[in-house]
């Protein structure tokens, strides 16, 4: 202004003053009004209001007395904006003495209140929450010469709502239409609340919800749709919660709460009206409203029974693709990933089922057992019993501890495949795991890892049923492995079992023995011979007898030798023929 040579006004500094009032920058409002005088502009009760004004929304009502003292000193004359302005402010920050105070300086200084003076006192008494002194006010201003107008009905009706004075709020409304007052948003944004929350009351909720639809009022508090929807399901009315829901997007500017959809959804599964809840979901996903930034997260019982639903009755890809967009808003809801798992196991798509499992995993949500063996079962039954056993394996790094029949499937499935080696180790795992049903199938495992030349590991798994109590049918095993012709395999099995005593009949051994022979694993047999005759058992002499001459033709006169001392001082021990000795392990 000084560029283009123009001396500011005190109207331009007011306005100024009031947008940094509004912008909540007080201080700045402040600092300019103190200016003024330098700038050569004189202060009138105008730039007094503005700052007033500026400063009492800041709850800054000392500095608010200060500055009104100044304006009686500076003998600047209070107009009827000045005493408004206070009593608002004094209002605002709950300073009713001071309030009152100002109000009786009104009629001291001449100057007459207006209807806006008493609604504003209105006000403020409903602030501080004193109803009785408010109702005074409102009784009074007729008497005044003043009317009450739709401003103090709706202060008034506020007030009762938030007392929880319902009956008074619904007397104040029903007098209004009455006099032939104008209703205003405002009105019912004042009643709605006190009718929305009383079951009670949910027919003249909805009715005065039917006067906005056709007085085109849109409620500045949104909630009330949530609130009266949420009424109605409580009451049982899923009908009228249906038919609100409905209106609530006749509304301009109305943006759904997702919580509306979700006590609809939650209410309608409850009310076995799932198929509605399912046409609810699908206008919350078409709409989008759940990617909003701004709206709220929904809770589990309002989303968890319509997955359920959808994934118990072959429409999982449905519910997935709803969860997703809850997932997005930061959801990880245990109940919901299981279900998804479960859906698309049951429906044969266990790939969808594993990366649900994946999100799980990386997220670090618990899993249900039952979840792992459907999506088992479901790898089972599509004939991939690779991808079944990663699920199982999975299922134990969850710390989910599978059934016997479970661990008995997936061997049964890779066994038959010719996959016998990851057959064994899921028998590994299952004996781990302390489970020692199906111990036939672990049989045929060993049998077919000996059979198929996996010595090592099988003498390993034999250990570990040992060790854990479930010793296999070991003679059944040698005698298998001798008519199979597997005669070294039998002979390091013979020689494991007599190492540790396990008990085996000195019959089976007898039978090994034969097989070495008539192989002439001259050696082995030798090995073995030895080891049977220290644990007392007998042998056949005629045997023994060729037994020597091997060794002798084969230049192992030394083990010849030996062979035929112990022969010789086991001679007066001998013992029955098959005898099983039990021994210690």
């Amino acid at each position: 202004m000084p560029s283009f040579s123009i001396a500011p006004e005190e109207a331009t500094v007011a306005a100024l003053i009031a947008a940094y009032g509004k912008a909540n920058i007080p201080q700045e409002s402040v600092k300019l009004f103190r200016l003024m005088p330098d700038l050569g502009i004189a202060r009138t009760a105008l730039s007094y209001n503005a700052v007033l004004k500026a400063i009492l929304c800041r709850g800054r009502e000392a500095m608010a007395r200060r500055i009104y003292n100044a304006m009686i000193a500076d003998a600047v004359t209070p107009d009827l904006s000045t005493y408004n302005t206070l009593i608002w402010g004094f209002g605002l920050c709950k300073k009713m003495e001071a309030a009152l105070r100002v109000f009786g300086d009104m009629k001291d200084h001449g100057v007459t209140p207006d209807v806006t003076t008493y609604n504003t006192l209105l006000n403020a008494w409903v602030r501080a929450g004193d109803l009785e002194s408010a109702r005074k006010v409102f009784d009074e201003m007729p008497g005044a010469g003043f009317a009450q107008n739709s401003v103090s009905y709706n202060v008034m009706i506020k007030g009762y709502v938030e007392a929880g004075k319902v009956e008074e709020a619904v007397g104040l409304f029903s007098e209004m239409g009455e006099k032939g007052l104008r209703l205003s948003e405002k009105t019912f944004a004042a009643l709605m609340p006190g009718l929305c929350d009383d079951e009670g009351r949910v027919v003249e909720a909805r009715k005065a919800m039917d006067d906005m639809v056709e007085r085109r009022l849109t409620p500045k508090d949104k909630s009330v749709f949530l609130r009266l929807v949420t009424t109605l399901c409580r009451a049982g009315d899923l009908d009228g919660a249906l038919d609100v829901h409905q209106k609530s997007g006749q509304f301009k500017h109305v943006l759904v709460d997702p919580r509306q959809y979700g006590v609809l959804m939650e209410s309608l599964c409850a009310g076995g009206k799932c198929d509605g809840a399912v046409e609810v979901m699908d206008e919350l996903l078409e709409k989008g409203t759940l990617l909003s930034p701004k709206s709220p997260v929904l809770e589990g019982p309002a989303y968890n029974p319509v997955i359920e639903y959808l994934c118990s009755n072959g429409n999982t890809s449905k519910a997935e693709t709803f969860f997703r967009q809850l997932m997005k808003k930061g959801v990880d809801d245990k109940a919901a990933f299981n279900s998804l798992i479960r859906g698309h196991a049951k429906e044969g798509v266990p790939e969808a089922a594993q990366e649900i499992l994946a999100i799980m995993t990386r997220r670090g949500v618990r899993t249900d057992p039952e979840s792992h063996a459907l999506l088992v079962d479901s790898f089972l039954k599509k004939n991939e019993p690779a991808d079944a056993k990663t699920a199982l394996d999975s299922m134990m790094e969850q710390g989910h501890v599978p059934s016997p029949s479970l661990f008995m499937s997936v061997m049964v499935v890779l066994f038959n495949g010719g996959r016998v080696q990851t057959a064994s180790r899921v028998m590994k795992s299952m004996i781990e795991k302390g489970v020692t049903e199906n111990m036939d199938m672990a049989h045929k495992i060993l049998e077919a890892l000996f059979m198929r030349g996996h010595v090592e590991e099988a003498i390993g798994r034999v250990n570990l049923m040992v060790e854990n109590g479930c010793l296999p049918d070991l003679d059944k095993m040698l005698i298998a492995l001798c008519e199979n012709d597997k005669v070294m395999e039998a002979h390091k099995l013979a020689d494991f079992a007599l190492d540790r005593d396990f008990d085996v009949s000195f019959s089976t051994y007898d039978r090994v023995l034969e097989a070495l022979y008539t192989e002439e694993k001259t050696l082995p047999a030798y090995s073995m011979l030895c080891k049977i005759k220290n644990k007392g058992g007998v042998v056949d002499q005629k045997g023994c007898d060729a037994l020597m001459d091997s060794l002798k033709a084969g230049g192992y006169s030394k083990q010849a030798d030996i062979l035929s001392r112990i022969l010789a001082e086991n001679a007066s021990s001998t013992s029955k023929r098959g005898k099983r000795v039990a021994m210690g392990a």
